[in-house]
């Protein structure tokens, strides 16, 4: 795994005032039993899409970056995405007002009119993610689906301690930027995006949490470092 550089941001994540300047996108239910933070979506998980959402942190980030966090699944089926370098599709800042209002749904991120990559790392809602385990990178705007590897992660019954996730993304060449992803230091997938085959370089922005309902999932000790 690469060298972690200076710290840019960390946020424990242990109550409410931890996420005051967090923004929400759809309707979910968020608490701090333990000290960590719990998302459980509010709407009914019939509603489909409309039950999902997105928990965006306020801060932009650089293009070359670490983020870590600490993940630990409570209750499923469900699936756990993490969005990152999110911005508008003409570079406009993620909340500019003439930007489409996102509500959650799916759809609105992958094409809508922002660009993001999005990692799901424990895919728990249809049949086929429960009967084999993977985490998926996608690059949008589009549904690419651009790195696979397997996922470690048990099933909830079996989950003790929560899970280190790393996601590190980082200039490689004047041609290429290079996406690592680890669990618990466990090297995941990497992929090399050459800035032409599924869009341009995808370059700073912003980190969220997306969860499929009925999941509920845990987290804390967010931490972004330069790299």
């Amino acid at each position: 795994m690469d060298s972690k550089g200076n710290l840019l941001y960390h946020n424990p994540m242990s109550c409410k005032n931890d996420v005051k300047n967090f923004k929400l996108e759809g309707n979910a239910k968020i608490t701090f039993e333990n000290g960590v933070m719990r998302m459980e979506n509010a709407l009914d998980a019939g509603e489909g899409q409309k039950a999902n959402y997105v928990f965006w942190c306020p801060e932009e980030f650089p293009s070359d970056v670490m983020i870590q966090w600490k993940f630990r699944p409570v209750k499923e089926p469900g699936l756990a995405i993490l969005f990152f370098a999110a911005k508008g599709r003409n570079g406009e800042d993620l909340f500019a007002p003439d930007l489409e209002k996102r509500t959650g749904e799916y759809p609105l991120y992958h094409h809508g009119d922002i660009n993001a990559y999005h990692v799901s790392y424990f895919r728990r809602k249809e049949l086929d993610e429960r009967a084999f385990h993977t985490c998926n990178l996608r690059k949008s705007y589009g549904f690419h689906l651009v790195a696979q590897g397997g996922d470690p992660i048990p099933d909830v019954l079996d989950v003790n301690d929560p899970y280190e996730i790393t996601v590190v993304k980082k200039k490689k060449s004047e041609m290429l930027d290079e996406i690592s992803f680890y669990i618990n230091d466990l090297f995941i997938f990497k992929y090399e995006d050459d800035g032409k085959t599924y869009g341009e370089f995808l370059s700073g922005g912003k980190i969220g949490f997306r969860q499929l309902a009925p999941m509920i999932g845990e987290y804390s000790d967010l931490r972004v470092f330069s790299v």
